[in-house]
């Protein structure tokens, strides 16, 4: 059975950003994967960004997979957004619930991702793949794990077709989560996202602030490294294709990568555990 692969991207800002994105998905192209997505800004600051990369990525023959976060639009502005798309030929949207912008203070006419995805279904049928989110170390603003274990399951009642995780690098967390939502009769569809590591002090001062645990093991080991890049990247590599091949054999349907509209370090993984076509 063919295991399922799909890369994120963001929206570049300059158009040297766009072609060398054009350059990556090129060579990711090879792992033929299901998808590729692109994120979308807080309040839709992104938008026509996002739309130029996923009509590029339809151009180009693959399957694009925009995002839509809902917090600070209105059912109108979402509306017009899934409008754009039918008429483009997407079929898949990841749908989120975002961040409030910086500076708004209105959270608008959506406050949580069960609702925008009750609105896509209530406006557009069965038009669309709903990707959600999921956290298996748990959302960062969920006061209780049953409370964030509860809003996933509205968004899947509410029509999500499969989710895709928050990144983690602890493989007990994700087969956790998967068998509390299997307790409570769902059997949606929950990809790990992965994240590769090229920077062990960006990843741990993002990963503080987006509530996603680096065991402490993994900690010490990159602290020992210091500024040697090259053994932080030997190591970075083993762990994640460690954690992938874990994931995979423990039943995981696919995995997802975040990419930070990169190539090299998702097609090493890949290529060590023999995903995707004939690898170079």
């Amino acid at each position: 059975m063919k295991t399922e692969l799909s890369i994120e991207f963001f929206p570049p800002q300059t158009p040297e950003g766009v072609e060398k994105l054009r350059v990556v998905r090129s060579k990711l192209a090879v792992l033929q994967p299901e998808f590729f997505s692109v994120t979308f800004g807080a309040g839709g600051s992104t938008r026509e960004r996002t739309f130029a990369i996923v009509k590029d990525i339809a151009a180009e023959g693959f399957a694009a997979a925009p995002h839509l976060s809902c917090v600070g639009s209105t059912r109108a502005n979402i509306l017009e957004i899934l409008n754009e798309y039918k008429t483009a030929g997407i079929k898949r949207i990841v749908a989120l619930r975002g961040d409030l912008p910086s500076g708004m203070a209105e959270v608008g006419e959506f406050r949580y991702a069960n609702e925008l995805v009750e609105f896509i279904r209530k406006e557009t049928g069965e038009h669309f793949h709903l990707e959600v989110g999921a956290y298996p170390e748990w959302h960062p603003q969920a006061r209780y794990p049953r409370d964030d274990l509860a809003a996933f399951a509205r968004k899947v009642k509410a029509g999500a077709n499969s989710a895709i995780t928050q990144y983690f690098y602890n493989a007990d967390a994700y087969f956790h989560f998967v068998d509390e939502v299997r307790a409570l009769g769902l059997d949606t569809p929950i990809i790990p996202g992965i994240m590769p590591i090229v920077s062990f002090s960006k990843l741990a001062r993002f990963s503080d602030a987006c509530g996603a645990e680096l065991p402490r093991w993994m900690r010490r080991k990159f602290e020992g490294f210091g500024d040697d890049t090259d053994a932080v990247r030997a190591f970075g590599l083993d762990v994640v294709s460690e954690l992938c091949e874990r994931l995979l054999k423990g039943g995981a349907p696919g995995l997802h990568f975040y990419s930070m509209n990169q190539s090299t370090l998702t097609l090493e993984i890949c290529k060590r555990l023999g995903l995707g076509a004939s690898m170079p």
